[in-house]
C-alpha cells in the first residue's frame, strides 16, 4: 500500500512476477511463499490444497519436472494480479494459462485462481495463443 493508503499496483505486480518466477523457473517454491505470501492463503485450483503447505507440496513435487513458464503479459487492476503465461512440461503436453492472484494491503499474495489450455496441434486461425 502506498503512504497514502492506496493499494501499490506496480508492487503487487512486481510481488507477483517475482513470486512466479521462483515458484516455477528457479524450482524455489518454498522460498517464493515465504517471501510473497501472506499469512493466508486460499487456492482455488482443484488439484492443490488451500493454505501454504499444500501449495509448497504441490509445487514441491512440480519442481522435479522442471516445468518452465514464460510470461506473455501482467495486468494489474486494485488488488488483482493476472498473469497470462505460456507453461512448458517436460515429457507432457504444453499449456496457455491464466493467472489470477489477489494481493493484501501490504503487497503478498493472498488468493490465487488459475485456468489452463492445453496447446492444440493446429489451430483454425493463424491468430496464436499468445
Amino acid at each position: 500500500m502506498n503512504g497514502d493508503g492506496t493499494i501499490d499496483i506496480e508492487q503487487n505486480k512486481a510481488n507477483v512476477i517475482a513470486f512466479y518466477k521462483k515458484m516455477f523457473n528457479d524450482c524455489l517454491p518454498r522460498e517464493a511463499v515465504a517471501r510473497y505470501v501472506g499469512d493466508d492463503y486460499i487456492q482455488h485450483n482443484p488439484h492443490v490444497e488451500s493454505g501454504k503447505a499444500g501449495f509448497i507440496a504441490y509445487f514441491e513435487r512440480m519442481a522435479q519436472e522442471r516445468k518452465r513458464v514464460e510470461m506473455q503479459r501482467v495486468i494489474a487492476e486494485g488488488n488483482l494480479v493476472v498473469v497470462h503465461c505460456r507453461q512448458d512440461w517436460p515429457g507432457s503436453d504444453d499449456y496457455a494459462a491464466i493467472d489470477i492472484f489477489r494481493c493484501d494491503k501490504g503487497g503478498k499474495i493472498v488468493e490465487q485462481w488459475d485456468v489452463l489450455q492445453v496447446l492444440p496441434k493446429a489451430s483454425a486461425n493463424a491468430n496464436g495463443m499468445f
